[in-house]
């Protein structure tokens, strides 16, 4: 069909009007009449079935019948007057009532004509009755293009106060076929339809907003969620296609004596599968000449660090320096300690900034860097800062990179004539149906084995009233030599209670312990103070850490062997498992102890009981995401690109599956979209490019 007639504005669609249109495009976004062909119902109600009055049951459903109105009258309430119809059939008799816009209905309604009326019925009396039903003459019914699952339309408060009701946007539908004449061109090949089994275009749109019968609607369903899965893919696979051929980036071709000689004799332990696996991926990536841009995820303590060590010294045997970003101060003075430690016998240059690094330090380090002399620069976000300059950066490392923004990472690509390759890495697992629609465009490596000779964390819940007991058994591994974590939760809104709960705690704790030293750190406190305090608990001069959920990420402290976590339903599951990964770093057993009152919400069960269950992040991921659904999880800046029309990636996740499959299949035997059966998806990812929104020209 004619595609511009679809982007004419909704204001000429016959019975819109400005004012109508101008609610549309403030409510629903509907601007053009292909915004509104891809304006999909959320639920479908059957009105398949007719009942007779004396049928109805008194379950508050919604049900349809026909029958004649053989009086009305007006009644006084306390507050005004309602409208109440006699309803009648062959079997029996039930009201209609309206609240209000009495006079209109009064003039409209016809006595002892045959009516379909559907609305909610209620019982009251001894009678039932059905408030401002929907009502139609038979011989109206009749004639409608009227579907059997009835499509109900997400709506809103000034929908409905300004006239724009479900049936209104059914009749705005009607009109549109029929000016279109349902000539849809279609968006997927011959190919693609028929290994698929899927209905037209044209078919789809039609029974999606009136189907025949719910197979026709099942059909109509799959196919626009295979096709939006689909596109989405097939976007984000190009945009890595095209990146690896415009962003030419450094050849690495040596593996010289850095690489080879940590791995033959610094290794401080075997390396498991899964981290040689990554390491052939990554060496892969930078020998191709094309910018490497890879998401490494790895549960916490799965051994990321020595995965970005020895990707750096290939970079360093090449020629190039390398550099690590950490998000927190903390968190990159660990990795400088591990990485000096594990290169100490090493002819290495590794240097440390960070926002409290002294000016004398940052000039030294500044120089070096220019010269070329520093091989490894970790630091925070002041690697960023523009005084900051290298010799020749080859590959950039980003740590939790969940918590730096897109500009943040882009300043990094410019600090080489041609951008250096970057790694991301993350300890939060994403898991694979999301990580497959945000990070589709990225290469994803994944160590998913822990170290060999490390005891899996034991997770136990308990409630309150077994305080006394779990505090006998904090007593016993302090006794042994190790150290706790006791965690209070701090949610922003009730600040005051959260560090009235921490005090609460740090004071109880001080009275069962007193012989002991204990470490408290909260989010009101200086920086220097909660670094101190954590370093004293690092060191060993503490044997309790009571803290707020600031030692999420961070702190590496192999001897601490308990992690309590305090009113625990208050949690997030990644949360959850963020804090148990501070524990079970060394080779001793560690323990997880979830602490709750009696009170639990279904989702605060199914959180402890997966907690208990698994200590598998990716498993626990999975399951956050159907308890919370993917923006929530992401945070809002990446929920765009899972505002999906009629997929859910949660339950679609294996259409997803198949659709990323398809879209590979077509790129591998297609690059460019350049054969003849592949046109109309060539047309279609133009449009959608051009116009940045997956559904806008996908009709």
């Amino acid at each position: 069909m004619n595609l511009n007639i679809l982007q004419t504005p909704i204001d000429y669609l016959k019975g819109v009007g400005p004012n109508r249109a101008d609610v549309l495009r403030k409510e629903l976004g509907i601007h053009t009449y292909q915004d509104l062909v891809n304006f999909f119902p959320n639920r479908y109600l059957d009105k398949t079935r007719f009942y007779k009055i004396s049928e109805l049951q008194r379950n508050s459903a919604e049900v349809q019948v026909v029958g004649k109105i053989t009086h009305i009258k007006m009644v006084e309430q306390k507050r005004g007057k309602r409208l109440v119809a006699d309803f009648v059939d062959d079997t029996g008799r039930m009201e209609l009532v309206w609240f209000r816009g009495h006079k209109w209905i009064r003039e409209n309604l016809k006595l002892n004509t045959p009516y379909v009326v559907f609305g909610r019925t209620n019982w009251f009396s001894g009678i039932f009755s059905m408030p401002h039903p929907e009502m139609d003459t038979l011989t109206d019914y009749k004639k409608q293009l009227r579907p059997a699952m009835q499509p109900i339309y997400p709506s809103t408060e000034l929908l409905q106060k300004k006239g724009i009701t479900n049936r209104a946007v059914n009749k705005m539908l009607q009109q549109l076929f029929a000016e279109t004449k349902a000539r849809f061109y279609d968006t997927l090949s011959e190919e693609i339809k028929e290994e698929f089994r899927l209905i037209s275009k044209a078919e789809a749109l039609f029974n999606i907003h009136f189907p025949k019968n719910a197979e026709l609607l099942a059909k109509a369903q799959f196919r626009l969620k295979f096709e939006e899965l689909f596109y989405i893919q097939l976007q984000l696979l190009l945009k890595n296609q095209l990146r690896k051929q415009k962003i030419k980036g450094f050849v690495f071709g040596e593996i010289g004596e850095n690489f080879s000689g940590f791995y033959k004799n610094h290794l401080p332990f075997d390396l498991t599968g899964a981290q040689k696996r990554v390491i052939k991926e990554i060496r892969s990536d930078l020998g191709t000449g094309a910018q490497m841009n890879r998401l490494l995820q790895g549960d916490v303590g799965s051994g990321k660090t020595i995965v970005a060590l020895m990707s750096m010294l290939i970079a360093i045997d090449n020629g190039f320096q390398a550099c690590l970003m950490a998000p927190t101060e903390i968190l990159a003075i660990q990795h400088y300690h591990g990485l000096v430690e594990l290169c100490a016998q090493m002819d290495l240059s590794i240097f440390l900034l960070t926002g409290s690094s002294k000016k004398a330090h940052r000039r030294e380090l500044h120089e070096k860097l220019e010269t070329g002399e520093i091989d490894i620069l970790i630091g925070t976000h002041a690697l960023l800062e523009d005084k900051v300059k290298f010799n020749n950066l080859g590959l950039a490392i980003i740590d939790e990179q969940h918590r730096f923004g897109v500009a943040q990472r882009a300043k990094l690509w410019r600090k080489n004539k041609i951008p250096p390759h970057v790694l991301v890495m993350t300890a939060t697992p994403i898991p694979r149906t999301l990580a497959m629609s945000l990070y589709g465009d990225l290469d994803i490596s994944v160590i998913d084995e822990l170290p060999p000779g490390r005891k899996p964390i034991r997770t136990v819940h308990r409630f309150d009233s077994n305080r006394l007991k779990v505090f006998r058994f904090l007593k016993e591994e302090i006794d042994k030599g190790r150290q706790v974590y006791v965690v209070y939760p701090l949610i922003q809104e009730s600040e005051k209670m959260d560090y009235k709960d921490l005090m609460d705690g740090y004071e109880s704790i001080a009275r069962e312990f007193p012989d002991y030293q204990i470490s408290i750190v909260h989010g009101q406190m200086k920086p220097a103070d909660k670094d101190y305090e954590m370093q004293r608990f690092a060191e060993g001069k503490t044997e309790i850490m009571v803290a707020t959920t600031v030692i999420e990420v961070g702190v590496n402290v192999p001897n601490a062997s308990v992690m309590i976590i305090e009113s625990a339903e208050r949690f997030g599951l990644s949360q959850l498992h963020q804090l148990r990964g501070r524990v079970g770093r060394g080779a001793e057993q560690s323990y997880c102890i979830l602490m709750t009152g009696h009170k639990l919400s279904n989702d605060s069960k199914t959180r402890l009981e997966t907690m208990t269950a698994t200590n598998d992040g990716f498993q626990i991921a999975e399951v956050d995401l159907k308890l919370r659904g993917p923006g929530d999880i992401m945070g809002t800046q990446q929920s765009g690109v899972l505002n999906l029309k009629i997929a859910d990636i949660v339950k679609d996740n294996d259409l997803l599956k198949t659709a990323r499959h398809v879209a590979l299949k077509v790129l591998k035997e297609d690059p460019k979209l350049a054969l003849e059966k592949n046109k109309v998806l060539r047309f279609t990812y133009g449009q959608l490019a051009k116009h940045q929104n997956i559904w806008n020209y996908i009709s």
